[in-house]
Formats: structure tokens, C-alpha cells, sequence
């Protein structure tokens, strides 16, 4: 009776994640691996970048941002719905750029949640895979505008691999190191 109780509530607790059963090994590029293994060094060098070049106001927003607590991803947090979204690029030229808010959805297919950028010209679509209580993965796409996005695996100027972290009651935020375009990390802010 105890442990079916406790079993119980180990199924209610996890619901909603998507789950690590050891699908991402099989799925993730090589490409994508390289970029997280290298998350910390190139995440160090592009916060460097950007606090040396950003502008104040910029450099302060970036600060706040990155300020946020690492919160776990508990039963207390649905993902799914309808988020505001926005960029910064952080490290290159220009050093730091914030964009303004756009809009993101999240949605849950019955295997975890799954994310797509739904306005702005730069857009992202993929799925979180557990990682720890508080770091997710997200592998995903990034697209244009008007295109149709592809599958995750289609190559490495549009595959996007980064790490998720809960920040706040109704936040998250996607760090994306070594992408290919523009910056040494971009951080994708999600606020409901």
C-alpha cells in the first residue's frame, strides 16, 4: 500500500516533463553534443563579450536576466500555453543585442512539452527533454518566418541545441550556446 502510494505520487510529480528515457542520446547530433559540452567555457566568454561591449542599458537588462534563481521544474509548474518571448545575443558584433518581445507556445503532445516561436521574423520550434529537477534540454529548429520548419537532425545552420532553467513562478528562459549565427550564446527570455 505505501509504495503504491509513493509510486503514485512519483507519477503525479513528473507529469507534464519530458521525460529522459535516453531518447535525446539517440537523437542529438554530434554537432549539437559539442556545443553543450562546451556550454559553460563558451556561455563564460560570451557574458564577458557582452558586459565589455553591450550598451548600460542593455549590459543591466542582460544582468537581470541572468540574476534569476534556477528554480526546479516541479509538478506546481505548467509549461504548456502561451508565452511572451524574447532574444539576446550575446558575444561578436555587436556585442550584446536584446530584441523586444515576441510570441511563443507551448504545448504538450502527450510525450512533453514542445515550443514554437510564433512571431518575429527568427523563429524556433523543437522539444524539452529532462535533464535534472532544474535544467531541462531543448533540442529544436530554428526557421524564418513564412518557411516551414524542419525537423530536428536536418543539419547544423538550422539544428538548435540549449539548456532550460526555470526562473519564476510564470518564467523560463533557453540558452543557446555556439549558435549558428551571430553570437556565442543567444538566451531566449519567456515571461507569461
Amino acid at each position: 500500500m505505501f509504495r503504491a502510494a509513493i509510486a503514485t505520487i512519483l507519477l503525479v510529480s513528473c507529469a507534464g516533463f519530458a521525460h529522459a528515457d535516453g531518447a535525446i542520446t539517440r537523437i542529438i547530433t554530434k554537432s549539437d553534443q559539442a556545443r553543450l559540452d562546451s556550454y559553460e567555457d563558451t556561455r563564460n566568454k560570451a557574458i564577458d563579450a557582452a558586459r565589455k561591449g553591450g550598451t548600460p542599458t542593455d549590459v543591466k537588462r542582460l544582468e537581470e536576466i541572468l540574476a534569476k534563481p534556477h528554480l526546479p521544474f516541479s509538478e506546481d509548474f505548467d509549461m504548456t500555453g502561451e508565452w511572451k518571448c524574447r532574444t539576446a545575443k550575446l558575444g561578436n558584433e555587436p556585442a550584446l543585442v536584446i530584441y523586444g518581445w515576441f510570441k511563443c507556445r507551448v504545448t504538450d503532445d502527450g510525450s512533453g512539452w514542445m515550443l514554437e516561436k510564433t512571431s518575429g521574423s527568427q523563429r524556433t520550434k523543437g522539444r524539452f527533454y529532462t535533464e535534472s529537477d532544474k535544467r531541462l534540454t531543448y533540442l529544436g529548429v530554428g526557421y524564418v518566418a513564412g518557411e516551414k520548419p524542419k525537423n530536428y537532425g536536418a543539419g547544423p545552420d538550422i539544428d538548435q541545441a540549449g539548456y532550460t532553467y526555470r526562473t519564476a513562478k510564470n518564467e523560463f528562459r533557453i540558452e543557446f550556446p555556439a549558435p549558428a549565427r551571430e553570437s556565442l550564446v543567444d538566451v531566449l527570455e519567456l515571461k507569461r
